[in-house]
């Protein structure tokens, strides 16, 4: 891990398209700035975490759905050939 020190409007670099800058420090908090272009998804970590969660969820649902319909199709042709 990179550890930069840096003051109130100070930036960093990201590449050649992100722009982190600090706009003030308030007591244990600081605000960021960050200019991305519109196609890089920016999230607060937790959030971030929380989507992850809600699309590993949803791919094992939308597994489990798709395993179902493939087994009613196997048991119909079973049933077909008797």
């Amino acid at each position: 891990m990179l550890v930069l020190t840096r003051k109130a409007n100070e930036s960093i670099q990201i590449g050649d398209d992100i722009e982190v800058k600090i706009l003030a420090i308030e007591g244990e908090q600081i605000k960021l700035g960050i200019n991305a272009p519109k196609n890089v998804d920016i999230h607060r970590k937790e959030v971030y975490l929380a989507i992850q969660e809600e699309n590993n969820v949803a791919a094992q649902d939308a597994s489990l759905d798709a395993l179902t319909k493939l087994t009613l199709q196997l048991e119909t042709k079973q049933n077909d050939k008797e």
